[in-house]
Order: C-alpha cells, then structure tokens, then sequence
C-alpha cells in the first residue's frame, strides 16, 4: 500500500468526490478569480499566472489574479471560502496553508475538508541562498558562520508556516544553529530584502529563486531535496554535506483548489483545462526553467497527494513541538 493510499485511508473527509471521466461539459458563465495566497514573484503567484493565462484562452472568459498576502497564506485561503461556491473563484494553494498549517496553527480559521484539491501545478525543492556578502561559499562554511554568531543573522521566509520558514526551522535544529526568522508577505519581498542585504539568507522555493541564482545577485549553496537538481547540477544536496543533515529532504508543490461546495463538474473541468495545459510544450519548457517538475494528476491522485502531505507535516510538527497561534 503507498503512502498517499495510506493516508487517503486516515483522512476520510478528503475523500475525492466521484467525479465521472467524461469529458465535463461545465463552462464559466463569468469573469473567473484566481486567489494567490501571496505577494507577487512568488511561485504561488507564478503558478496562478499561468493558470490564469490558460484558462483565459481554453474557457474565453476573462481571468483575474488577484493577490491576498498576509499570515503565511491563511488570509488568501479565507478569501476563497468567503467567495460563492459556483467554480469561478479558484484558490492557488500551496504546501503551507493546503497541509503544513493545519498542525502548525492551534486556531486556523478553516478544515481541510473545506477544499477540494483540483490538481497541481508544479513541485520541486527550496534552494539555500545567501547574499554575497556573507563569508560562506558552501552550507557547512554558513553553519560555521551561525555558530560563531548564534542569533546575530536574519533569515526570510515568504510567511510563517511556509515550506521555506520549516526548512529554515529543521535546518537551524539540525545543526544546532541559531538565527533571528523574519516572516514577509511572499516569496518576492523576501528576496527583495536579501538582495538588498537586509537579511543575510533565506531557503527559497527554487522555481522562483531560481532566476536571482542564474543572475548572481545571491549565492546558491545547496537544495532541501534528498538529490540534486537537474537545472543545478553542481549545488549539492544539502544532505551531501553535512551528517547532521543526512534526513533532510524537503520539496515544496503547488496546485489549484476550489471550495470544497464548488459541483463536481466545474471541479472536472478545471482539472481538464489543466491537463491540457500541463501537455503543451511551453509548459514543459516553463516547469524546466522554474527547475521543478509537474505535478498534474487526476482530481483522485492530487487529492490522495495532499492527504499525504497532511500526515507528513504532522508527523513532522509534532516532532519538533512546534506549535503556533495563527495571526
């Protein structure tokens, strides 16, 4: 039994709906709203763009991106609950507040059973990037530097919750490291204030850090994923480098949701629309360039996916002690 059935199993109230494999005949009857969780540049934000661009030409309606930043994701979700439950608002969701949230945060205001996973977009890992004024040209040579300065150096995350902040957490755990966690509304204004030095790193989803990587304006020193990536071949993985880092691996995703009231129909036909746009080849060329890989499946596969990430982070929490009032 996989892992993804396993927890399909614990988690019930995920259950995919039983939505035929006919082709849907729904179609939007409006302007469609795509929420992003976050500020702009991020990949959240990315991957609502391109979905919105795709939707807009494949149902010829117009479709709006609109960014509600704030508390790690939790105010971008809110806002899709509060929107009719008719198929024209689409939430894009990530690792944070779709499966890390609900055992980080002891009062978040909504359930998993509230949404229904469509399908996903991308995933791949956080990259390690500092500014190019810290001494430290590989992960151990920065953990060096930590401890010969415990708390004195910042590090960002795009939101408390987030798969770049428990990275960070783990990563300072495991290596006995202290530094001070500087939430920010997304990815984007995260890597605005390393690159302007006010935070000296920050682990970043690599499919939007990947661009500052490639333009030198931060120094890469290694990926959360248990192996390299292909797009950075000579950045190790972090556990390559370190024993203490011998379990660390981390990947982050990033799919569509939609109100879990929203009819299995609308459901099916954003999934198609997405399964045609994970089949063109300037999708293939963009999920190179982000450094990820797809991670379109049926509305049942993304479905199961999520209910795994769910137990997976759990575990992991509750591991750790970490707990958190949401804000």
């Amino acid at each position: 039994m996989t892992i993804a059935r396993r927890a399909a199993l614990a988690l019930p109230f995920l259950a995919a709906p039983a939505i035929a494999r006919a082709q849907s005949t729904w179609r939007p009857t409006q302007p469609v709203r795509i929420v992003v969780p976050a500020a702009p540049a991020g990949t959240s934000d990315i991957a609502g763009r391109l979905v919105g661009a795709h939707l807009q030409q494949a149902w010829g309606v117009n479709v709006v991106v609109e960014n509600r930043s704030g508390a790690g994701g939790i105010i971008g979700t809110q806002e899709v609950l509060r929107a009719p439950a008719d198929g024209h608002t689409i939430l894009s969701g990530n690792i944070g507040p779709q499966a890390i949230a609900y055992s980080l945060f002891r009062n978040l205001p909504f359930r998993p059973e509230q949404f229904q996973p469509v399908a996903g977009v991308v995933k791949g890992p956080n990259v390690l990037v500092v500014h190019p004024s810290v001494p430290a040209n590989s992960l151990p040579e920065l953990v060096a530097h930590l401890k010969r300065n415990p708390g004195r150096l910042s590090y960002g995350s795009p939101g408390v919750g987030q798969s770049p902040h428990l990275t960070g957490v783990w990563f300072n755990q495991a290596t006995g490291t202290e530094a001070i966690h500087i939430p920010y509304r997304g990815a984007g204004p995260a890597m605005v204030e390393l690159v302007a030095g006010n935070i000296q790193y920050m682990w970043d989803n690599l499919s939007s850090g990947i661009q500052q990587v490639r333009a030198g304006t931060v120094r890469a020193l290694a990926v959360s994923s248990a192996e390299r990536n292909a797009e950075l071949p000579d950045l190790p993985a972090a556990r390559e480098t370190m024993p203490e880092l011998a379990q660390f691996d981390v990947n982050t995703w990033f799919g569509m949701f939609y109100s879990s009231a929203v009819p299995n129909a609308a459901t099916q036909a954003l999934n198609e629309a997405m399964r045609a746009m994970d089949a063109t080849d300037a999708m293939k060329a963009r999920l190179v360039q982000m450094g990820g890989v797809s991670l379109y499946g049926s509305v049942p596969d993304f479905t199961a996916f999520v209910q795994a990430e769910i137990v997976k982070w759990r575990a992991v929490i509750q591991r750790e002690g970490l707990q958190l009032d949401a804000t």
